[in-house]
């Protein structure tokens, strides 16, 4: 592992500030050799309107969403970007201010009404943002920007032209889904998100959206609720931004970061308030493991897997072994929540007053988690995790229940191994070996990791004053070796000619392979997917 990077120069300011988009594609200058089967786009996705009307965004998730694709033909490569012309983002720019109220940002009131006026238009209730700022996914033959509320906005992958918005509320029983669905091989996609249970209790429900349909109709309008899981508080949903799916199992981590809805409706209709503070921590319960079957669609209310508190956002990857589920996943120690520590302000300050806020911040780890699945056979106060290659344990306490301690597979001070990416088409719901990711050093993204699950091996992509995003894993044709591709990761690199590239690693040694730089700064991504 290479020693720790300093930033006193806080380039990284950059990342965070307002871009135009493009009138058309520009062209790339191409160092290094492009491998001759690499054909196809790198489509992603992030704010690219930090302010409007002279008032900044506040969170990191606030901005407006921007698409940014990398094209790459014949051994050519371009950069093109488009603003998604959501609800959010049209009326922000036509009104000159924020309209719709964001993450961290409440809607800035219209100084054309009267504070009567005001008031009522809060408390007609709340208008829920359209921002897809957070990853871009497909449904059958069409491409949709997500966030993680109900709306989903389809786009087009090659001209970047926004299409059409989409209330998933019309088709599904959810209040929203998260931006990390999950996709079976024929094209089916799982997700999950908060619902109305029984009795006004809130609970979450597993989503199922066919494959693309012969007769041409739209999948959405053949979308069900494939299973329902409990919350453990009948009016505070655990927040949601990922979950596991093994070959038979869908396995949900109820984290004690909480969102409290009566807070949710009461602020702000009256008041107005934003996402952030509705958000609390439950400081008692620890995380729980829920898993249902995937095929009967049922839930085993009968595992009862618990654990110390933990933030979740990304699974690695979730795989079942002679009657165990490995759940490897990035956690962050506590019930703290962390995006609050995602504040622009925050992540704009200069370097040292960022390391001083990150020190208050959870403790970022990737762990692993052994469930199993036959919880009768052994005693109580007994390991029941018997797979050789791991020290994660079970054991079954009196009341039932079955606490989970992890192994740690990557660890270091104030170094989280975040926006995780395995070679997915490969081994998704199977037992693997490498894990890829963003190194965020005190929050700020400034190195590529490889991570060897099994031996804890390491390798490292770092360059001086170079921010990369999250590495996205594409196999060469006809490879035999898990970690035989490339990565692709859009980097920055203020004050450079030319400040943003599209880095390309080879996934086995994490060296070089090329890069494609452009003439333009780009602001932070989050998350994206390789369209071939």
């Amino acid at each position: 592992m290479v020693s720790r990077v300093e930033h006193p120069a806080a380039g990284y300011r950059k990342i965070f500030e307002t871009v135009e988009e493009l009138n058309e594609p520009i062209p790339a200058q191409i160092t290094g050799d492009l491998p001759s089967w690499l054909g196809g786009s790198l489509l992603r996705m992030g704010p690219g309107l930090f302010e409007v009307g002279g008032e900044p965004f506040n969170h990191l998730f606030d901005g407006q969403a921007l698409i940014h694709k990398f094209d790459l033909r014949n051994g050519q490569v371009t950069y093109y970007r488009k603003f998604i012309k959501t609800d959010a983002y049209v009326r922000a720019m036509t009104e000159n201010r924020v309209v719709i109220t964001e993450f961290g940002t409440a809607a800035y009131p219209d100084p054309c009404k009267n504070i009567f006026s005001r008031f009522f238009t809060y408390f007609r209730g709340i208008e829920v943002t359209d921002n897809c700022i957070v990853n871009v996914y497909p449904i059958g033959e069409d491409f949709y920007a997500v966030t993680e509320t109900n709306y989903i906005t389809k786009v087009d992958p090659d001209s970047l032209e926004t299409l059409k918005k989409v209330d998933l509320c019309k088709y599904l029983s959810v209040n929203g889904v998260t931006a990390h669905p999950h996709t079976d091989t024929d094209g089916t996609v799982y997700n999950i998100g908060n619902c109305f249970g029984k009795n006004m209790s809130l609970a979450y429900n597993i989503i199922k959206i066919p494959p693309a349909q012969a007769d041409e109709s739209d999948p959405l309008e053949k979308s069900q609720v494939v299973v329902q899981l409990p919350s453990s508080e009948r009016l505070k949903p655990s927040y949601i931004h990922s979950f596991g799916l093994t070959e038979n199992y869908f396995v949900f981590v109820e984290q004690p970061v909480k969102i409290n809805l009566l807070k949710f409706l009461s602020a702000w209709s009256i008041r107005g308030a934003t996402y952030m503070d509705c958000f609390e921590p439950n400081e008692s319960m620890g995380s729980w493991f829920h898993l249902a079957t995937k095929e009967s669609a049922s839930y085993l209310s009968s595992h009862k897997f618990r654990t110390s508190a933990f933030n979740l956002f990304h699974h690695i990857n979730t795989y079942e072994d002679q009657g165990f589920i490995v759940v490897d996943l990035c956690a962050w120690k506590g019930h703290d929540f962390v995006y609050n520590y995602l504040y622009l302000a925050n992540l704009k300050k200069e370097w040292e007053e960022v390391k001083k806020a990150a020190m208050r911040a959870p403790q970022p780890e990737v762990r692993r988690y052994v469930l199993p699945l036959d919880i009768h056979r052994e005693e109580q106060g007994k390991n029941l995790v018997s797979l050789p290659y791991t020290t994660a344990t079970a054991v079954l306490h009196s009341n039932g229940t079955i606490w989970v301690e992890p192994e740690v597979l990557f660890s270091r001070p104030r170094e989280a191994f975040e926006f995780p990416q395995i070679n997915y088409s490969r081994c998704r719901g199977k037992s693997y070996s490498f894990v890829y990711g963003l190194g965020l050093n005190h929050f700020i993204p400034d190195r590529i990791i490889k991570l060897n699950v099994q031996t804890k091996e390491t390798w490292v992509w770092q360059e001086e004053e170079c921010y990369p995003s999250e590495p996205l894993f594409v196999p060469t044709p006809g490879a035999t070796e898990e970690d035989d591709g490339v990565l692709l990761s859009v980097v920055v690199k203020p004050g450079a000619e030319k400040p943003g590239f599209l880095l390309v690693l080879d996934a086995m040694k994490l060296t070089e392979v090329a890069r494609a730089e452009v003439n333009t700064l780009i602001p932070v991504t989050l998350h994206g997917m390789y369209k071939p």
